[in-house]
């Protein structure tokens, strides 16, 4: 199998679902003992946090293309980026790199099509359903992207930060994602993406009408995929 470079710790609680669900995906394709060959580097989230809320994304890139140039030197055939958010960043990580990026809203989106849904819901943090870059990855695969009104965005975004990195999942903010949810299906949505790691701790297919994308999920079963090759 061919090693992956993870870069994670944004937020750890999701990279511990990362690790989890790519050696699940490959213990399911392998049988066995078989396991995922994985390096990993973990990121002090404080530190990312202050970073995107200061606007300090030059400097957040040229960090984070470092990390994955040393998981290219150490082996690493791929790198994954264990986050939605900082995918801002995926072109000046790619520059640096000889290995392929394994990018999540590629993967989600390829996952999206070939289920023939066209108009999606996105659920993320503030930084990815209202700038271009995650939305434009999810238009380059033909999708129409729908998210949710102001005050909804400050509610999702606030429970990821404030309850999700930190392990805690309460009944009050699921029925409010369920709420912002159903107001995404009532404006045509015929599918949502989870687009923040850590909203598959806190909602999933049963909480909706319509069909819901783990962005976590599909892209470890994706790193996953490509260890095995």
């Amino acid at each position: 199998m061919r090693t992956i470079g993870l870069i994670g710790g944004m937020s750890w609680e999701s990279t511990a679902l990362y690790y989890k669900l790519i050696n699940e995906r490959v213990r399911d394709r392998m049988g066995k003992l078989h396991s995922a060959p994985v390096l990993m580097y973990s990121y002090d989230f404080q530190e990312i946090k202050e970073m995107q809320y200061a606007g300090r994304w030059a400097e957040a890139a040229a960090d984070l293309a470092k990390v994955a140039q040393r998981l290219e030197n150490a082996g690493a055939r791929a790198i994954v980026l264990c986050t939605n958010t900082m995918h801002k960043l995926a072109p000046e990580i790619i520059s640096k790199l000889t290995v392929p990026f394994i990018h999540i809203g590629d993967a989600t989106a390829q996952r999206i099509r070939a289920k023939g849904y066209r108009r999606v819901g996105l659920l993320g943090t503030i930084f990815t359903m209202e700038q271009e870059f995650y939305i434009d990855r999810l238009r380059a695969h033909d999708l129409d992207v729908l998210i949710p009104d102001a005050d909804a965005r400050a509610d999702v975004n606030r429970i990821i930060y404030d309850e999700l990195c930190l392990g805690v999942v309460t009944e009050a903010s699921r029925r409010r994602y369920q709420d912002v949810m159903a107001a995404l299906v009532g404006r045509g949505a015929d599918c949502i993406i989870l687009g923040c790691t850590e909203i598959t701790m806190l909602v999933g297919a049963a909480d909706t009408s319509v069909e819901t994308f783990d962005t976590t999920a599909i892209h470890a079963e994706t790193a996953a995929d490509f260890a095995i090759g």
